[in-house]
């Protein structure tokens, strides 16, 4: 099976992370929880908002592991900007038969890891 949430990842650790948009199905529902805030919508264009408030860094998002189940899909990992590691993440989306995501929940933090990092 391949991942559309680590396609997702990578449109948005792209130079033009509004490519993610085609990945979504309308009715997108979503939830990113980041420390003391979250961000969260019901439509594609509400997550197009999200991207559009997104500051422009060098970040990317380092999957450690993946899991799927159906129609779900988990990755958890880690995010580095500029090189230098942040915090880590575990997300979640509910995937249509054609490959889109239909509801996608991410949570990150700054202050735990669930897996060790590689060196």
């Amino acid at each position: 099976m391949a991942s559309v949430l680590r396609a997702y990842l990578a449109r948005m650790d792209s130079d033009h992370p509004e490519r993610a948009l085609e990945l979504l199905v309308p009715d997108f529902r979503f939830l990113i929880a980041l420390p003391g805030r979250e961000a969260r919508g019901t439509s594609r264009d509400d997550f197009a908002a999200y991207i559009a408030g997104r500051a422009a860094v060098d970040r990317v998002h380092e999957v450690l592991r993946t899991a799927g189940d159906g129609d779900l899909e988990t990755v958890y990992g880690v995010v580095t900007e500029s090189g230098k590691t942040l915090g880590s993440f575990l997300s979640a989306a509910v995937v249509t038969p054609d490959g889109q995501l239909a509801r996608y929940q991410s949570f990150f933090t700054t202050t735990f890891d669930l897996v060790d990092r590689p060196e």
